[in-house]
């Protein structure tokens, strides 16, 4: 089942269960928010949160006409500048920041496919496939270990051997525990669109196991790195 979406490309992708700030000053997402707005008090307001695989976030300057537009820094191709998969975002709030453009919040709810994208309008809109949440076989044995891995992960940025964060609650939900991971350590976009397109939680609870305790030892080797303010942020499941 299809549907079609607004889409609001990034430079990173958005899991389900994240809360996104948004500060919307481009008139492209400007057109975006205000079509929201106009929609019936009791409708969804929803569009789709894609990263950009070859492209820029804003609306670069001097290109020859592909500075402007809804299209604007991702070249002639935006379906190929974009990543194939995305999450849906659902609108909590939207505040006007008083010169024409907005700030919100929204909070990812399901994960879609990019089948096509349409440029002819104000903004870009996609048709996209919600894909189902699968847990896979062994994601409820993963998850302790995810944990862990994950614990060592933060009190090795906070220089911490044992007690840094030791009150810190985790969630036993495997499905959760995968996005939450996914969303809070510290990668780059590729490693992090990875995790996004995993095809369910056992194996996104498995490449963040990887991950996790590669990027402890490396941290380890290397203790001046300066993470330690990621450490103290509190931690949004939703």
């Amino acid at each position: 089942m299809t549907d079609r979406l607004p889409l609001f490309p990034l430079s990173s992708p958005l899991f389900p269960g994240l809360v996104l700030p948004l500060n919307v000053f481009e008139e492209r997402y400007r057109a975006l928010v205000r079509d929201l707005r106009a929609l019936p008090e009791d409708a969804p307001r929803r569009f789709g949160v894609v990263a950009i695989k070859n492209g820029q976030e804003i609306a670069p300057t001097g290109q020859e006409g592909r500075a402007t537009g809804p299209a604007a820094g991702l070249g002639d191709d935006p379906l190929a500048a974009l990543y194939g998969f995305g999450c849906v975002a659902d609108v909590a709030d939207i505040v006007d920041s008083g010169d024409g453009g907005f700030r919100m919040h929204a909070t990812g709810i399901v994960r879609f496919r990019l089948l096509s994208v349409d440029a002819s309008g104000a903004y870009l809109t996609g048709e996209v496939e919600e894909l189902a949440e699968e847990a896979g076989t062994g994601a409820g044995a993963l998850a302790p270990e995810v944990t862990r891995a994950f614990r060592t992960y933060q009190k090795r940025l906070a220089g911490s051997r044992e007690r840094s964060l030791s009150s810190q609650e985790f969630t036993d939900n495997p499905t959760v525990l995968s996005y939450l991971v996914a969303a809070t350590m510290i990668a780059e976009t590729p490693a992090k669109q990875r995790l996004l397109e995993a095809p369910d939680s056992a194996a996104r609870l498995t490449e963040e196991l990887r991950l996790l305790r590669r990027e402890s030892a490396v941290i380890e080797k290397l203790p001046s790195l300066p993470a330690v303010d990621l450490t103290q942020q509190p931690i949004c499941a939703n």
